[in-house]
């Protein structure tokens, strides 16, 4: 699987490939905005990022019967992604409902790395993920993998670990 949190980065990605191989499974993890949807329709695979009504409408709308994450945002950090925690529910009621493949609960632990906070996050999106009977818990980085993992994570984004930190041009 190739993971990607900017747009132009995962069309680059793709552009990369040797047409000649099998394609990797795309799962776009980033923010998403609904205008962008259009352009990873075709191309995304695994939308890991949703975290309100209008995007699971127009994914479903772009790309009918796609899989789809919730993003829950177990730190309560304001500036960061994902839906609260109380609002799962009714997310994943709206997913199914436009027969979305709602495969999980996604979340990112918080910025400044506390293992306590991420700790409890984790513990926040492992729950949901358990009561909505879902098979993916993706939760944990490079950074946080170790607690990620104690906490039940089914899948990881370890980027920084494979390629190195990001260079922002």
């Amino acid at each position: 699987m190739i993971g990607e949190n900017y747009v132009k980065e995962l069309l680059t990605k793709l552009d990369d490939l040797d047409p000649a191989s099998p394609r990797p499974a795309m799962h776009f993890i980033g923010r998403l905005q609904s205008n962008k949807i259009r352009h990873l329709a075709p191309r995304t695979d695994v939308w890991e990022s949703v975290d309100r009504i209008s995007v699971l409408d127009e994914i479903a709308r772009r790309h009918p019967g796609a899989t789809v994450l919730i993003q829950v945002n177990a730190t309560g950090e304001a500036y960061k992604g994902g839906c609260p925690p109380a609002e799962v529910e009714t997310l994943a009621a709206h997913a199914t409902s436009l027969n979305l493949d709602l495969n999980g609960v996604m979340t990112v632990g918080p910025t400044d790395g506390d293992p306590v906070a991420t700790g409890r996050a984790f513990a926040v999106a492992r729950r949901l993920t358990d009561d909505l009977g879902l098979p993916t818990c993706s939760m944990g980085m490079t950074g946080d993998l170790d607690l990620a993992l104690d906490a039940g994570t089914t899948r990881v984004r370890v980027g920084t670990a494979l390629f190195g930190p990001r260079v922002h041009k």
